[in-house]
């Protein structure tokens, strides 16, 4: 029974990953990654991912489609909280001292520094399109046309 749900939980951390990298998100894994990603200049879109219900029917479809948009970020990045601890932590280093660590969580930054942030609070409990409205509203205020 203990394989059983080790290859079942190996096989939704792949299919959480995969759904990021596929669609263009670049899975930072340790905490060099996360600070060479986050000296870009630039706009960075961060996905702090989780294997949690809210991360897999809203936050992930939310990160996806979002992209789909007139206005978008310079960079895609995610982290995967519980799994990649140590990249996880230092981006939420990075993301500052208001920061409140949750998971799923979107954090957009403009040249290295937070502008915008969506946790887990304003995910959870809510649907794919007003999250997905609410990502597009950042992109509206702090990036570029594509």
């Amino acid at each position: 029974m203990n394989m059983d749900y080790d290859l079942f939980m190996q096989d939704m951390l792949r299919q959480a990953r995969s759904e990021m990298t596929e669609n263009g998100y670049e899975e930072l894994k340790t905490a060099e990654e996360v600070d060479e990603a986050f000296k870009r200049k630039g706009t960075t879109f961060v996905m702090v991912n989780s294997v949690c219900g809210c991360a897999g029917g809203i936050a992930r479809p939310a990160a996806v489609n979002a992209i789909n948009y007139d206005k978008r970020p310079d960079h895609l990045v995610t982290v995967f909280a519980g799994q990649d601890k140590e990249a996880t932590a230092q981006a939420r280093m990075h993301f500052g001292e208001d920061h409140i660590p949750s998971s799923p969580s979107f954090v957009l930054l403009k040249d290295g520094k937070p502008v915008a942030e969506i946790g887990r609070h304003e995910i959870e409990g809510h649907d794919p399109m007003s999250v997905i409205t609410a990502i597009q509203g950042y992109f509206e205020d702090f990036c570029e046309e594509v």
